[in-house]
């Protein structure tokens, strides 16, 4: 069975881009589209489309002065920016035949098809331990960028601060504030490790980190 083409698709993101960049996109599609012998039947009038950005340019100079009634109306123009600009997109990509060639001659950029692959997360380590109430521990570990979540464990020290021969373990759903270890033994001495959870799974524990509990 023949395998059916992806659609190219365009890249937009037009939610979040500046004024600015939403009328340079806007002007390079109506420079691609106009007379373009592949794309002759856009759905709008390019006549309409170029009155409209003209319009859009004008307000965005208006706008730079901060006054809230030019804002407004930068913005309300914006909008019928975008929505023309939507309804052009979806029609090269309809109609492009998925020629990337035909595609790039309508102005419009593609959306790139690649993922960007997981990362392996940064070791995060704790930063200090505090006593809590009697024998609570609170622990501050720092942040590690793509972290789902994180885990410690924890053990009485052997002797001379000698790794624990068991430990209890404690997830930790985020580090904004220091986690709380609970039940352990005054007067004992503790060593905790953590490690953080992302797409690849686990890192490494850290290091020790050790304080006697009152």
């Amino acid at each position: 069975m023949a395998m059916v083409p992806k659609l190219i698709k365009a890249a937009l993101g037009l939610t979040k881009a500046l004024p600015e960049l939403v009328l340079s996109q806007g002007q390079a599609l109506l420079k691609g589209l106009t007379g373009n012998s592949n794309l002759p039947n856009a759905p709008i009038d390019l006549n309409v489309f170029k009155a409209d950005l003209d319009s859009y340019a004008a307000s965005i100079a208006d706008a730079k002065d901060g006054g809230r009634k030019a804002i407004t109306l930068r913005n309300t123009q914006g909008m019928v920016v975008i929505h023309a600009i939507r309804q052009l997109a979806a029609y090269v990509e309809l109609n492009c035949k998925d020629d990337m060639n035909i595609f790039l001659s309508s102005g419009l950029q593609p959306r790139s098809s690649t993922r960007t692959p997981a990362q392996p997360l940064d070791q995060p380590m704790i930063l200090f331990l505090d006593q809590g109430t009697s024998g609570q521990l609170l622990v501050s570990i720092t942040k590690v960028r793509g972290a789902k979540s994180y885990e410690l464990h924890y053990g009485p020290a052997g002797p001379g601060g000698a790794t624990p021969t068991a430990w209890l373990a404690q997830m930790v759903p985020n580090v904004k504030s220091a986690a709380s270890i609970s039940g352990l033994t005054p007067g004992t001495t503790y060593a905790i490790q953590v490690r953080a959870y992302g797409l690849l799974g686990y890192t490494e524990w850290s290091d020790s980190a050790t304080r006697m509990v009152i």
